[in-house]
């Protein structure tokens, strides 16, 4: 039996808000004083609050981490990747929270990746970076950069010790093992090397979080010596930088929501001017990739689902086709190789990869067995090369690393993610679960796709207790993925669903459009209607269906709390952008303007500003039976700032009393949880324990 325990009481002077003359009181708005000890003591007492509320779950927890510990390989290697004279990879160690970041030389005639037993060190290693001695004395930790320079001498690496995404840049000697002088402090993710290595391109953010510079480093000078290589001062993009696999240009992407800009710099002329590609005109997007001659633009120039072009690497102008645009069919990204081109792409809500030889011989599609499926290239430093390294996953295969040989069509397994014996003893066998396509209909007559994967045999009689997954936003596609933990839900009857809705994009751009701007409301209603449908069907019934989102995802997940609270019986909701309104009326919140392209700018337009409020889940919280809601959030969290879901909760508690909502905080994290990976598996398990508790299966 739970103890009896009293929820936190949020009680302060409220805050008063006026936009197109909407007068807006919020009772709670003290929440976003970060640095308030009220605020820091209202969390604590929550996270009590939690604590007490679960603590019947305390064994549970327990079990189901030892599960996922159990599954896992924990002294683990990866598959090395070829670059120059050396293989690199990471290693992780049991009873050790972070990867060991190794190389070690080529052999005389080695052509194939070396391996080792059950993951030991290979003979001759070199550490490059250890990530539990960074760690040490940190409760968090996490890598922004880690670039070897061209010449295998210098690693270029980036540190966060908050969480916060503001990492600390430093260069290492790799032939001597210093750490160097040259320490840039508050740089975002991306760099690059010139070709020589004497340069280093690094990237900055301004006050609000938008990373604006590319910055030039010289080895072994003080960065205040540092030069500003391009400022992006219109506050709808962000700027990012790279080097081209061929080692011969510095890219520097400058991108809105729906526009892009693209300058290059010789990698072996670091201090020359940037050259522009094309310059940007709104709405239309296109990334860069050099090839020879030429560098290869895809675009989405009169082609809603993109096209490939190219135009001289000397002199850019115009664009010449290389892949019509085919409507229903969206083209990615191009990696361009010596001999071939291979291009990322989605078709029928499927991930695809093309391969394009350069010269003779025809084009053709990497063809996979499984009817449900993700593939996508993995680390292929090397430009003059016929084999590249792609991953592939579904639901029910665990990660897979292959090699292709891009001439004889050729594809070798090099590893499948080792998945240990369970509870029971019984080694893993895909052949015990099903996956499954399913398709909603959604209250316009649109098709929306569901992916599910369960035990075998699972009955479709309503009986089964379900998990239904969703997103939808920033084009982002949630396509299948293999997950240790979550076959302790699937073993206990549980079945798990993705619902693959507008916003997203699984079925092209024009499914992320239907789901953004003034169109947004199709996000939440595809999902409800994926939701009816999974009862209708016989998989679940809505008492025993939980939902679950994060990010942009937990905005959702507010919504259909407000829109159909009778359709679940809880939800789960990571880092939830549940006062969205709020944050979109604020310029100087971290990406608050470069996400009007997403939201719109109801700043500046009442229609948005009414559109964004009829549906933003903190401003429509009603006196309704709401399921039991869990939200979970950290204290540096710059992308979903806490006080979204604090505020949220306690207005839940004021104006719906008689629900069970609970607010945990991670008080030394940032957008993507806890950092190490224990610390991780204790998080998951801490979510699937209230989940099967909320499906009758604690």
């Amino acid at each position: 039996m739970t103890k009896k325990t009293s929820a936190p009481v949020a009680n302060r002077v409220p805050a008063e808000r006026t936009h197109h003359g909407d007068i807006v009181i919020d009772e709670y708005a003290w929440l976003a004083a970060k640095d308030d000890p009220a605020t820091i003591a209202h969390l604590t007492a929550e996270n009590a609050y939690t604590e007490a509320r679960t603590a019947h779950l305390e064994g549970l927890r327990a079990e189901l981490f030892e599960e996922t510990r159990r599954r896992t390989q924990e002294t683990d290697l990866s598959v090395p990747s070829r670059k120059g004279g050396y293989w690199y990879y990471t290693r992780t160690v049991e009873g050790q929270q972070y990867g060991v970041h190794c190389r070690r030389a080529v052999r005389d005639g080695e052509t194939v990746p070396p391996v080792s037993a059950d993951g030991a060190p290979l003979d001759g290693e070199e550490v490059l970076l250890d990530g539990n001695l960074l760690a040490e004395g940190h409760d968090f930790f996490a890598l922004g950069a880690f670039d070897v320079s061209p010449d295998g001498r210098w690693l270029a690496y980036s540190t966060d010790f908050a969480g916060d995404e503001r990492f600390t840049l430093r260069i290492k000697d790799l032939s001597t093992g210093e750490v160097l002088a040259d320490e840039v402090p508050d740089t975002f993710y991306g760099t690059a090397w010139s070709v020589d290595a004497s340069v280093l391109f690094y990237v900055t953010v301004d006050e609000a979080w938008r990373p604006n510079r590319v910055w030039r480093h010289a080895v072994g000078t003080p960065s205040t010596e540092d030069v500003v290589v391009h400022q992006e001062d219109d506050e709808r993009f962000w700027v990012g930088v790279d080097l081209t696999r061929s080692e011969r240009f510095v890219l520097i992407d400058i991108h809105s929501k729906v526009t892009s800009e693209v300058r290059v710099i010789p990698a072996g002329n670091p201090t020359g001017e940037p050259a522009l590609i094309a310059a940007r005109r709104q709405g239309i997007e296109y990334t860069v990739e050099h090839h020879g001659h030429r560098f290869l633009i895809l675009h989405n120039d009169g082609a809603e689902d993109f096209a490939l072009a190219y135009t001289s690497a000397d002199a850019p102008g115009d664009w010449v086709p290389l892949i019509e645009h085919s409507p229903g069919t969206r083209l990615e990204s191009v990696d361009a190789f010596s001999d071939h081109l291979v291009v990322s792409l989605r078709s029928n809500g499927l991930t695809g990869l093309r391969v394009i030889p350069v010269g003779d011989g025809d084009a053709h599609d990497i063809d996979f067995p499984e009817p449900i499926y993700s593939v996508g290239l993995d680390a292929n430093p090397e430009y003059r090369t016929r084999e590249i390294r792609l991953r592939y996953t579904s639901l029910v295969t665990p990660d897979s690393v292959y090699d292709y040989d891009l001439v004889t069509r050729q594809m070798v397994l090099r590893r499948r993610k080792p998945v240990r014996p369970g509870p029971d003893g019984r080694a893993y066998d895909p052949a015990d679960y099903e996956q499954h396509r399913d398709w909603a209909l959604a209250d316009d007559g649109t098709r929306v796709p569901i992916s599910l994967v369960c035990r075998a045999g699972t009955p479709k009689d309503g009986s089964a207790p379900c998990v239904i997954y969703g997103y939808g936003s920033y084009e982002a596609s949630m396509d299948p993925w293999f997950s240790i933990a979550r076959l302790s839900l699937l073993d206990r009857g549980v079945v798990f669903a993705v619902a693959h809705i507008r916003g997203g994009g699984e079925l092209g751009r024009r499914w992320y459009d239907e789901g953004k701007l003034l169109a947004k409301k199709n996000t939440f209603t595809d999902f409800v209607a994926c939701a009816r449908h999974l009862v209708k069907a016989g998989w679940t019934a809505s008492d025993r269906l939980v939902a679950r989102g994060a990010s942009a995802g937990g905005l959702l997940m507010g919504a259909v709390a407000n829109l159909a609270p009778d359709a679940f019986a809880g939800i789960v909701a990571q880092v939830p952008f549940v006062d969205a309104l709020t944050s979109i009326l604020d310029p100087s919140l971290p990406l608050t303007v470069t996400e009007w392209e997403e939201w719109g700018n109801p700043l500046a337009d009442p229609e948005v500003y009414a559109y964004m409020k009829s549906y933003t889940p903190y401003e429509n919280v009603a006196a309704v039976d709401y399921p039991a809601i869990l939200a979970v959030t950290s204290l540096n969290d710059t992308r979903v700032l806490y006080h979204e879901p604090a505020k949220w909760i306690a207005r839940l508690r004021a104006i719906a009393p008689q629900g069970d909502y609970l607010l945990k905080t991670e008080m030394g994290a940032g957008h993507g949880g806890p950092s190490g990976r224990y610390d991780s598996w204790r998080e998951e398990a801490f979510i699937n324990a209230w989940i099967l508790d909320k499906l009758g299966r604690a």
